[in-house]
């Protein structure tokens, strides 16, 4: 074994023992590096093991004291400093105070940051209530979750913004270009624009409460509803194609029904094409509002100009009907105000048997937007056995 004491005083075989040699012997020892370097070393150190601590301020003279590695770490390094440390493995501590500059880059998990100051970070999950960035120029933003307050852009670019289930709450873009922007759960609260870009608009599912820009190209609306305010709109800006509905075969059947009519829709045009029945019955046009009107009908149809009959169940659009008539007209329905429905049909007859043109003119008041129309005949008992029907409407 080593030796680990440096005994200054040393007794010789059968010498003489002295008191003095006895003091000396223990006061002058001197303790050797062996104390320690020949020990079992412990390569993991419990927070209840103890170490021995000379305590700054008591003399030569004191006796160290005992202390657990738990109060060494708690207590002496807690309120130390350390110019110098480096650490290889992970630092886990709870609430930090004062300032902590890491000088090459941070990931944050979960943590929130009052204020960011800085040209490179990677967030994945937390908040940030203030991001400010100065003149600096990115190319790629991407937020996939978490809240953006206010993002704003002077005279910067930003190249492409994502947003996949985030709010954005204002976007302001006053004269920089933002290439791409992206939003497919999310919801963009307001979106300005003044002089600058916004090359690609992208929303799939989102919600943008509010954009404002001047466009100079062509806007689309893929889904919903696109509503376009009165202010400058006139009729050489405004476009609206006519909406033409399926065709259904009038080859069976004694009515045949158009529903789900938009409610924007002011005039509705019912085309027949080689209409035929199997009895003699006029054809009746019925519209309503919910279900089929059957009642409150006012207006006249007429034959080869002689006054022919009145109708009160629907619109009687024929004056004279054979078994072989093949009837091929339209028949418009024109909004007038208050759910109130204009009626006027001109419709000429083929039959070998009956050679003539019907002209037919009428109104209803319906208690609601009209939502569907019903082609049928008179009593409701012929069946169709030729042709088809259509209709065609517009706002």
């Amino acid at each position: 074994m080593a030796t680990i004491l440096n005994r200054t005083t040393t007794f010789a075989t059968n010498g003489t023992v002295t008191a003095a040699g006895l003091h000396n012997l223990i006061d002058d020892t001197a303790i050797y590096a062996g104390l320690i370097t020949t020990q079992t070393e412990l390569t993991t150190v419990g927070t209840a093991d103890q170490l021995l601590i000379a305590v700054n301020g008591i003399s030569d003279t004191g006796a160290p004291r005992r202390a657990t590695v738990q109060n060494l770490f708690d207590d002496a390094l807690t309120s130390g400093t350390y110019t110098n440390l480096s650490l290889s493995g992970a630092l886990t501590y709870g609430t930090a105070t004062g300032n902590r500059t890491v000088s090459t880059s941070a990931t944050i998990t979960t943590g929130t940051i009052p204020n960011l100051t800085s040209s490179t970070a990677n967030i994945t999950l937390g908040t940030i209530p203030t991001l400010t960035a100065g003149t600096t120029t990115s190319t790629a933003q991407n937020v996939t979750r978490g809240t953006i307050q206010t993002l704003t852009a002077s005279t910067g670019t930003i190249g492409t913004f994502n947003s996949t289930t985030g709010t954005v709450s204002t976007l302001n873009s006053t004269t920089g270009t933002i290439s791409t922007l992206n939003s497919t759960t999310g919801t963009i609260g307001i979106v300005n624009s003044t002089i600058g870009t916004i090359a690609n608009l992208n929303s799939t599912t989102g919600t943008i409460a509010n954009l404002s820009t001047t466009l100079a190209g062509d806007f689309t609306i893929t889904q919903g509803t696109g509503t376009i305010g009165t202010a400058k709109v006139t009729p050489t800006n405004l476009l609206q194609p006519l909406t033409i509905g399926t065709a259904v075969n009038s080859t069976s059947g004694t009515a045949i029904d158009f529903t789900s009519i938009p409610s924007w829709a002011k005039r509705i045009n019912i085309i027949l094409n080689g209409v035929s029945t199997s009895g003699t019955s006029n054809i009746l046009i019925q519209i309503g509002s919910g279900s089929i009107i059957a009642t409150g009908y006012l207006g006249f149809v007429f034959i080869s100009s002689v006054y022919r009959s009145a109708f009160t169940t629907g619109f009687i659009v024929t004056g004279l009907l054979a078994s072989d008539s093949l009837l091929s007209s339209q028949i418009s329905i024109i909004l007038s105000g208050s759910n109130t429905w204009i009626e006027s049909a001109n419709i000429t007859d083929y039959s070998p048997s009956v050679l003539g043109a019907s002209l037919s003119s009428g109104k209803l008041a319906l208690g609601g937007t009209l939502d569907r129309v019903r082609i049928t005949t008179v009593g409701g008992a012929d069946t169709f056995d030729a042709g088809s029907i259509n209709i065609m409407y517009e706002g």
